[in-house]
């Protein structure tokens, strides 16, 4: 089974499996606060073209003005109902429609604001050379982000000086060995670590 299919057959299913849930999430989503339930963000794809990237809204509307990454715990940009979808990287789910269209796929790089990539270094551009994902070895490994940043004197320089590049040391890991056995492995270590 190629990459593509394997995105198609997995993102299709998840999709009409999670209907239902989907329809109860939208709607729990507009009963908690005003604005729209999904959230886009132009992110930067494969050989560099951006996409929208889905998002169930978990911040008040306009909350991305006041800075795009999110600071610890308890950023008070946050909705009641959006720290319990991000806690369990519920709001993550509807991407699955951004890898049925083909922007996406399940494992592979996380893909970045413009902002951050137009810092990339010549070797760190070799991300951009995969489709990006879903999940990924840096989303497993840094899966408590918000809260590094939420401790920091400066959050976005610390993201910018050490979380960045690290979580692209890894991206860079993903290239090397990717393939759908490497998929299947990070996959199932997401599911672990969301489980914990």
């Amino acid at each position: 089974m190629t990459k593509r299919l394997f995105d198609i057959f997995f993102s299709l299913t998840g999709l009409l499996i999670l209907l239902i849930p989907f329809l109860i999430i939208s709607l729990i989503i507009a009963l908690d606060s005003r604005g729209g339930v999904f959230y886009k963000q132009v992110r930067v794809g494969k050989n560099g073209a951006d996409f929208k990237l889905l998002k169930f809204r978990s911040m008040r509307t306009g909350a991305d003005k006041s800075g795009l990454l999110t600071v610890g715990g308890r950023d008070n940009r946050i909705t009641k109902v959006g720290y319990f979808i991000r806690k369990y990287k519920i709001d993550e789910l509807p991407q699955l429609i951004n890898v049925l269209k083909g922007d996406m796929s399940l494992v592979g790089p996380r893909p970045e604001v413009r902002k951050y990539v137009d810092m990339y270094t010549p070797v760190q551009l070799k991300v951009l050379e995969a489709k990006p994902g879903i999940t990924d070895y840096a989303s497993i490994e840094y899966s408590s982000e918000n809260e590094l940043l939420g401790k920091a004197a400066d959050p976005e320089q610390l993201y910018i000086d050490e979380i960045m590049p690290a979580k692209l040391k890894l991206n860079l890991k993903y290239i090397e060995e990717q393939g759908i056995k490497t998929d299947f492995k990070i996959i199932f270590r997401t599911i672990g670590k969301i489980l914990k």
